[in-house]
């Protein structure tokens, strides 16, 4: 671990970082491209809901293995491979949509296969930050990872808009290839040069995934911020997520409007990223991340109450900012009391809290939406159920909020 090289001038973060920000560009241009296509070329709230449970379900299902593999082998090693292949997925799409040959079946495959391989990069990135920098720098790595991702999903949104009204939704995913390639080259293996991985027994996939388990059930603290992860991300995050395309085209608004809105949503990210990069906080921690997703939900419930596209815009930078007073100091902590032998097994059960039950969402959204249930009315139901199970977590769990 390199103790005493500041971010600033530690190689190996900076080329992480570089990697990250062509990535996540290229993934919420792709996010934002295929959520445009489903509702309008397609014309069908439910395309969207399936393309994105499409890109979750498997993901949901290789994530464990994906930090059981970032424990056995090199991080960077598994983070190129899979940007490498997804930039190839996302070269075919293009392909597809540029001969006008993408069938609703073939967008389901190729969403499957690019989320599938995102389960391994997740757990991957996350478990290697504390292994290259000090533990008095992990808050303002985490910040500047989040602030990264934030900036990269305030372009893509944007990018992708622009390209999709000026030119086509062909266009938006060349370039979305074409950054993830990028992203690949920057994390090229020998260029990071990664220590090699810890020696540990050797033993079958299914009881390394045993022990990550048990080593998470034995932490309070963890099982208590995978609840809150779960709830921010089922009631606000997962529905967010579907909500925005279907809002943009209720309000009758453009690509650009829907660029609007995601951009606005990370901007409100970024902003709470630096706050935290700047301002390390070391007391009450959990008391942080529970207020966190109290003001989420609070105005998640405001959110589905605003009737034009203008207010929607604004608030959701809100919504944003207060995400990230839950997920950063939750993130760090974990980072901190967690062993590195495992630290890809539990980073890995963290990211299927944050994204489990995102497909479920998605499939309620849509279902109620298809039952033609006003989408507002489905935002400010999911809200109310949120903050009825943030009392019942901020009241049981006393010694949670004094970490």
């Amino acid at each position: 671990m390199e103790t005493e090289v500041k971010l600033s001038r530690n190689r190996t973060f900076i080329l992480m970082f570089i990697a990250g920000v062509f990535a996540v560009v290229g993934f919420s241009m792709f996010l934002t491209t295929v959520s445009w296509y489903a509702v309008t070329e397609m014309d069908s709230a439910a395309a969207v809901g399936l393309v994105l449970m499409a890109a979750t379900i498997p993901r949901l299902l290789m994530m464990v293995f994906g930090g059981v593999l970032a424990d056995k082998y090199k991080k960077t090693t598994i983070m190129f491979i899979t940007n490498l292949t997804q930039g190839f997925l996302l070269l075919l799409l293009y392909l597809f949509v540029a001969s006008d040959n993408l069938t609703l079946t073939i967008l389901l495959v190729l969403a499957g296969i690019f989320g599938m391989l995102d389960a391994f990069f997740g757990p991957a990135s996350s478990s290697l930050i504390p292994k290259i920098v000090a533990k008095a720098q992990l808050q303002r790595a985490n910040a500047v990872f989040q602030g990264a991702d934030q900036i990269s999903f305030i372009i893509g949104p944007i990018l992708a808009g622009v390209l999709m009204e000026a030119y086509s939704v062909a266009g938006s995913f060349l370039i979305a290839t074409i950054l993830v390639f990028f992203s690949a080259i920057f994390i090229f293996p020998p260029l990071i040069k990664e220590a090699a991985v810890e020696e540990r027994t050797q033993q079958s996939p299914m009881q390394d995934l045993k022990d990550g388990l048990q080593y998470v059930r034995r932490s309070q603290f963890l099982l208590v911020g995978l609840l809150v992860l779960i709830t921010l991300n089922f009631f606000v995050f997962g529905a967010l997520h579907i909500a925005i395309p279907l809002l943009v085209d209720v309000h009758g608004g453009s690509p650009l409007n829907l660029s609007f809105m995601e951009a606005s949503l990370g901007i409100g990210m970024l902003l709470g990223s630096m706050i935290l990069g700047v301002y390390t906080i070391k007391r009450r921690r959990g008391a942080m991340t529970l207020y966190g997703l109290l003001a989420a939900l609070v105005l998640f419930i405001i959110f589905s109450l605003i009737p034009n596209l203008t207010g929607l815009t604004i608030l959701i930078f809100f919504i944003g900012f207060s995400m990230v007073f839950v997920y950063i100091p939750f993130f760090t902590v974990a980072q901190e009391n967690t062993d590195q032998h495992i630290m890809g097994r539990v980073m890995s059960i963290i990211f299927l809290a944050m994204n489990g039950f995102d497909p479920v969402s998605y499939g309620i959204v849509t279902g109620m939406v298809a039952f033609e249930i006003p989408i507002q009315l489905v935002l400010f139901g999911l809200g109310v159920v949120g903050l009825v199970i943030w009392f019942f977590i901020f009241f049981k769990a006393k010694q949670f909020r004094e970490v």
